[in-house]
């Protein structure tokens, strides 16, 4: 991989990694269009901890605070029913599906998951779905008002990511929404939740992305990577102000344009 693939990537990983069109399957959509070779699966995983490092870096003040509440509810119990510490436990506990099928579907991800076909097909699918959850919502409910089911529901949507073309933000938001949360509360919950499983996927990778016949090599990832940083902290920002006014209408709309093109160009044989 070169310098510019390189930029190209990160930059595409950090925009699409908030936004709810699915940064996996630009990562393997752009290559294509351009002419390039798939950067891989773990190249994938490792520039994610670019956007998961913004992600942390906007809301330190969040996770410093709900981890101390949480870990003052292990030694007092009159602490545990308060939001940050059910926040600790939500999270840990939404983070199990996808941490779990991950493990178990580590080869299917890393090759058939990455077909062109089922990108543009899920695309399509989870635009479809998210357009229902705006329709179905109550969008009554703040990010104070979750629960254990809500974590564990969200948490199972997002297992669904490991698809790529699904969406990470796409799936979870969608979660929220269809249990009544508001957009900023979904987004915000999602974007919470995303922390562990990307970190652990990221680490996980490191050693085929790094390790001896590395596709991408360590300067290009190292580059994509920062690039990822800068650009997924921006995406938050603007998805959180964007959300506070706006549906996710142009969202839906995007999804399922890009899928029908990319279905459309894989079946006339103008990419691979």
């Amino acid at each position: 991989m070169d310098l510019l693939e390189a930029i190209v990537l990160g930059l595409v990983q950090g925009l699409t990694e908030f936004l709810p069109i699915s940064s996996s399957g630009h990562l393997r959509i752009v290559p294509a269009f351009a002419g390039w070779e798939d950067p891989g699966a773990a190249f994938t995983a490792v520039i994610q901890l670019g956007t998961m490092a913004a992600v942390v870096v906007y809301f330190r003040h969040d996770l410093a605070r709900i981890a101390r509440t949480w870990l003052a509810s292990l030694r007092d119990p009159a602490r545990r029913p308060e939001l940050d510490a059910r926040l600790g436990w939500y999270i840990i506990l939404g983070s199990i599906p996808i941490s779990v099928f991950g493990l178990a579907f580590a080869d299917q991800i890393e090759n058939g998951a990455r077909d062109l076909y089922l990108i543009g097909a899920t695309l399509i699918a989870l635009g479809l779905l998210l357009l229902v959850a705006e329709k179905a919502a109550r969008h009554d409910r703040d990010i104070t008002s979750l629960t254990r089911r809500d974590a564990i529901v969200v948490g199972c949507a997002q297992a669904l990511a490991l698809i790529p073309g699904v969406s990470r933000s796409g799936a979870t938001i969608t979660a929220g929404l269809f249990l009544g949360l508001d957009r900023v509360a979904a987004a915000r919950f999602s974007f919470l939740l995303s922390i562990p499983a990307v970190v652990l996927s990221g680490l996980y990778q490191v050693p085929d992305i790094f390790g001896a016949g590395g596709g991408a090599g360590v300067a290009p990832t190292i580059l994509a990577t920062a690039l990822a940083f800068v650009s997924g902290y921006a995406s938050i920002a603007f998805l959180l102000r964007f959300l506070t006014t706006h549906t996710t209408a142009v969202f839906v709309a995007y999804r399922v344009a890009l899928g029908v093109l990319v279905i459309a160009l894989v079946a006339a044989g103008a990419i691979a």
